[in-house]
């Protein structure tokens, strides 16, 4: 995989910006790549994006995972990523639509600040994405609705204290009652940092790529 830091300055807000990390496939194949994004937690705040390339998902792509698609990290620079949530709406619009992207095939994920966050961001663009993988986070599960065209599987540790895992319970049975199609994996012996086995399983990086928007 290639490695880069980038800076994206918003067009929208003046003086506004994410830094972010990215990765590439070395050997690309032909045509257009699938775009998979990653919304960090609390622990990520700040302006040293090494911190960024080591959290899971990330760090397993930086562990040598081959991943066929275009891979990117914003950094959170405020205290949450409610305070720039426009800019990062912004910025995923703007990686999203990149000339060597397949719109049908956008995902993204995160981890608790990051997962609250990713539930927020596709009940308010859910025609974007073509699968969600928020872990051990949460959201406004009356507004599930919105999410029933989206294929989800969150994930959470059942001995989380931090986010408790009745969090990703409600949001999944939230959007399964409205007919949607979400998935939850609660990990018995794991507490807050559910994100390590998540990613760490053959399975989830098989299923992310298998999804594809149909319109």
């Amino acid at each position: 995989m290639i490695y880069s830091e980038n800076r994206f300055d918003s067009s929208n807000r003046s003086g506004e910006y994410l830094k972010y990390v990215k990765y590439e496939p070395e050997n690309k194949p032909e045509g257009k790549l699938p775009l998979f994004i990653y919304v960090h937690g609390a622990g990520g705040r700040g302006d040293d994006l090494s911190v960024i390339r080591t959290v899971a998902p990330m760090g397993v792509i930086a562990a040598g995972r081959e991943v066929n698609a275009v891979c990117v990290a914003p950094q959170c620079h405020a205290d949450t990523w409610f305070e720039l949530f426009d800019v990062l709406l912004e910025f995923i619009d703007n990686m999203r639509c990149g000339e060597n992207i397949d719109q049908s095939r956008v995902y993204i994920s995160g981890s608790s600040m990051g997962g609250y966050t990713t539930w927020q961001v596709i009940m308010s663009r859910p025609e974007w994405f073509a699968a969600a993988v928020p872990v051990c986070g949460g959201g406004m599960y009356w507004n599930a609705g919105r999410l029933k065209k989206l294929p989800i599987w969150a994930f959470h540790g059942a001995l989380d204290m931090t986010v408790l895992p009745e969090e990703s319970i409600k949001m999944v049975a939230a959007v399964n009652r409205s007919g949607g199609n979400a998935k939850l994996t609660i990990f018995p012996k794991c507490d807050h940092g559910s994100w390590v086995p998540a990613f760490e399983s053959e399975e989830l990086w098989q299923w992310i790529f298998e999804q594809r928007r149909e319109d």
